[in-house]
C-alpha cells in the first residue's frame, strides 16, 4: 500500500478539530453530534446532517424546491455565475443553500428552513429567498411554527440588487406568520452575516444561538478593514450576542432539542387562540369592520401639487446608460443635495424629532414632521453632509442602531397619527463599528424591515443619492420605491465586491458596472418603480430646481396611494416585494394607482 492510500484511509477514519487541532476519530466526533470532545468546538454541518440531529427520526418531508436558478444580471468575476452554481452543486449535492420542509421534533409537527454554508457561503440568493419564503407560507396555511436555522456569509453578490430585495421578501413572509400569531424561531449557527443577520434571522420571535456560533451584520474582515482597530476578545461571539441581549438562549448542540420542544408544545397549545382570533378578524371583516387609513381632518395635497404631466420616468429607454463607475461617483458627489437640504426646500415647516428612547441620538437619521402644501406627513432620512465637518458629525451618513430605532419610532408616531411617510435614502451602509454590532446594528435594520412591511400607511422611498446595501433597505420596504436619475442602488459597494469576489481594489469600476446599480439598471429590474430626472449636469449644479423636481414627484406619487385602504396599502406593498422571487413576475399596482 502507497503512502498516498494509507492517507487517504486514514482520513476515512480521522479528523483534526480545526480549533484544537485535536486529532478526532470521525465516529467518534459524529456520535457528539460534531463537536469536538476535546475543546467543544461546534463544527460546522451540512443542511442534511443538521436535519437529522433536530427532527424526529423519519419525520422529514421535502418541500418541493422546483425553482430554476437565476442570473439576473449577467455577472462575471473569474467565472460567470452559473459555473459557479454548477460547482457549488457538484460539490455539496444540494440544489441550493437551504433545505426547507415539513418535520416533527419530539412529536411536534413544524416547518423548517435549513441552509448550507458549503453552497456559496449559504449567500442569499433569489432562489434562497424564494425557497424560505415558500417554507414561510406552507407554515402560515398548515398553521405550523416555522424553524430558519441560519448559516450566512450574506446577500448574494453576483445577482446584484435582486439579492437584497430577498431580505424584504422573506421578513414580509415572517411578519405574516406573527400576524396570524404563529411561532417563529430562528437558531443561529455559526456563521450568520450581513444579509441574513439584518433580515429574517434576527426577526422572529425567538432567537436561539448554538454554541460557538458568531453572528453580526459585518464580519470581522470588514470591521476591522473599515475602523482599522483591533476586535475584542469574543467579538461577535455566542456569549457577545446574549450579553448584548441579541439572543433569547445560548445553547450546546446536544441540549437543542430539549430546547426547542417546550417551545413548539407552547406554540401548538396556543394554536386555539390565533384560531379564535382569525375567526374574530374574520366576522369583523364581514360586518364592514376591516380597517382603511385615514388622514387627519382637512388633510390633502394643496390645489396645483399634483396637476401637470407626469415628472416621473418609468421608461429606461427614456435615460441615458450611465457607466457605472461614473454613477457612483456622481452619486458621491459632496455638494449633491441632501436630506436637510431637500426638508429645507421640498418639503415644508419640518420640525425635526430626535432620540431612539433607549438611550442614544444618531445623527445620521434625521426623522421628524413636515408638509407638503395643507399634507401633513413625517420624513425619515440618512444624512451625510458637505463638509468635514458635517461628515464627521454625521458619520459620513452611516447610522448607528440607534438610527434605524429612532426612524422606527417616528414611523410608529406616523401610524398613531395617520400621516403618510416619505423616505430619502443616501447612505454607503449602515456603521460597520465595534459599538452598532455590540448595539445590535442587525437586529436593528431586520426590524425596520419587518416593521416597514406592515405599516398601515402610505410609503413612497427616495434614493437620492447612494442607496447602499441593507443600511438602505432599511428605509426602502415601501409602496412606491424612486431614485434620482444620478443615484445608485447596490447590495454592496463596489469597493467591497471588488475586495471580496476580485480580491483587487484594481477592479471597483469593473465590479460598479457589473453590479447594474443605475436607475435604468434597477427600472428595468423592476426594484424602482420610477425615476425623478435631475438638472442636466446632475442636482449639485441646480440643488433649487432638483428640489421642485423631488417634490412634484413625491406629489404624484403619494396622491394615488392617500385613497387607499389600509389593508389594500399594505396587501399592495407586500405582493411587490413578493415579486422579486425567483420565477415570479412583477405584479403591477391596480390602475389608477400609480
Amino acid at each position: 500500500m502507497t503512502a498516498t492510500t494509507t492517507d487517504a484511509v486514514a482520513d476515512q477514519f480521522w479528523t483534526r478539530c480545526r480549533s484544537c487541532s485535536s486529532l478526532l476519530y470521525r465516529k467518534r466526533l459524529r456520535r457528539n453530534l460534531d463537536v469536538c470532545p476535546e475543546c467543544g468546538d461546534h463544527q460546522r454541518l451540512a443542511a442534511p446532517d443538521r436535519i437529522r440531529q433536530l427532527v424526529d427520526p423519519g419525520s422529514f418531508t421535502a418541500l418541493p424546491g422546483d425553482v430554476a436558478p437565476v442570473d439576473p444580471i449577467e455577472f462575471v468575476d473569474s467565472v460567470p455565475y452559473p459555473q459557479r452554481l454548477a460547482a457549488a452543486r457538484a460539490d455539496t449535492g444540494l440544489d441550493e443553500a437551504v433545505v426547507c420542509g415539513e418535520a416533527r421534533i419530539d412529536g411536534h409537527p413544524l416547518v423548517l428552513a435549513v441552509m448550507d454554508f458549503r453552497f456559496l457561503g449559504g449567500s442569499l440568493g433569489s432562489v434562497v429567498g424564494e425557497l424560505i419564503t415558500r417554507a414561510a407560507e406552507r407554515a402560515l396555511d398548515r398553521g405550523l411554527p416555522l424553524l430558519l436555522v441560519t448559516a450566512s456569509g450574506g446577500a448574494r453578490m453576483q445577482e446584484g440588487v435582486l439579492s437584497l430585495m430577498q431580505m424584504a421578501t422573506v421578513s414580509q413572509a415572517i411578519a405574516a406568520l406573527r400576524e396570524a400569531g404563529l411561532l417563529t424561531i430562528s437558531l443561529i449557527t455559526d456563521p450568520t452575516f450581513g444579509g441574513v443577520a439584518a433580515s429574517f434571522a434576527t426577526n422572529t420571535d425567538l432567537v436561539v444561538v448554538e454554541s460557538g456560533a458568531r453572528m453580526g451584520f459585518a464580519g470581522p474582515r470588514v470591521i476591522h478593514q473599515t475602523i482599522r482597530q483591533p476586535l475584542p476578545e469574543g467579538f461577535q461571539t455566542a456569549e457577545f450576542l446574549l450579553r448584548h441581549g441579541q439572543a433569547d438562549m445560548v445553547v450546546e448542540r446536544w441540549g437543542l432539542r430539549a430546547r426547542l420542544r417546550p417551545l413548539l408544545a407552547a406554540a401548538h397549545a396556543a394554536r386555539s387562540a390565533v384560531v379564535r382570533r382569525a375567526e374574530g378578524a374574520d366576522a369583523s371583516h364581514s360586518a364592514g369592520g376591516s380597517p382603511s387609513w385615514v388622514g387627519p381632518a382637512g388633510s390633502g395635497l394643496a390645489p396645483g401639487d399634483g396637476a401637470g404631466s407626469s415628472v416621473l420616468i418609468r421608461d429606461p429607454d427614456r435615460l441615458a446608460e450611465p457607466d457605472g463607475w461614473r454613477a457612483v461617483q456622481a452619486a458621491r458627489h459632496l455638494d449633491r443635495p441632501t436630506t436637510l437640504d431637500y426638508l429645507a426646500t421640498a418639503f415644508d415647516a419640518f420640525t425635526e424629532l430626535h432620540g431612539d428612547r433607549l438611550g442614544a441620538d444618531c445623527p445620521a437619521i434625521v426623522a421628524g414632521l413636515a408638509r407638503l402644501g395643507d399634507q401633513h406627513l413625517v420624513v425619515v432620512g440618512h444624512q451625510k453632509g458637505h463638509h468635514t465637518k458635517d461628515l464627521l458629525t454625521r458619520n459620513f451618513g452611516m447610522p448607528s442602531p440607534a438610527g434605524y430605532r429612532k426612524a422606527q419610532r417616528v414611523m410608529r408616531l406616523a401610524v398613531r397619527l395617520g400621516l403618510p411617510i416619505v423616505t430619502l435614502i443616501d447612505t454607503p451602509g449602515a456603521y460597520p463599528g465595534i459599538e452598532a454590532e455590540e448595539q445590535g446594528q442587525a437586529a436593528a435594520i431586520a426590524d425596520s424591515i419587518l416593521a416597514m412591511t406592515g405599516l398601515p400607511v402610505p410609503v413612497v422611498a427616495v434614493v437620492t443619492g447612494e442607496g447602499g446595501s441593507g443600511g438602505a433597505l432599511a428605509l426602502g420596504v415601501a409602496d412606491r420605491v424612486l431614485m434620482l436619475q444620478n443615484a445608485v442602488y447596490s447590495v454592496i459597494s463596489p469597493e467591497g465586491c471588488a475586495a471580496i469576489l476580485w480580491n483587487d481594489p484594481t477592479a471597483t469600476p469593473r465590479a460598479a458596472r457589473a453590479l447594474r446599480v443605475t436607475a435604468p439598471d434597477l427600472l428595468r429590474l423592476g426594484v424602482v418603480d420610477g425615476v425623478v430626472p435631475e438638472p442636466p449636469h446632475g442636482a449639485h449644479t441646480d440643488p433649487a430646481a432638483a428640489a421642485d423636481l423631488l417634490r412634484r414627484a413625491v406629489v404624484e406619487t403619494l396622491t394615488p396611494l392617500l385613497r387607499l385602504p389600509a389593508e389594500t396599502l399594505v396587501r399592495q406593498r407586500r405582493l411587490r416585494f413578493r415579486s422579486f422571487g425567483a420565477g415570479n413576475r412583477r405584479v403591477p399596482p391596480p390602475v389608477g394607482t400609480r
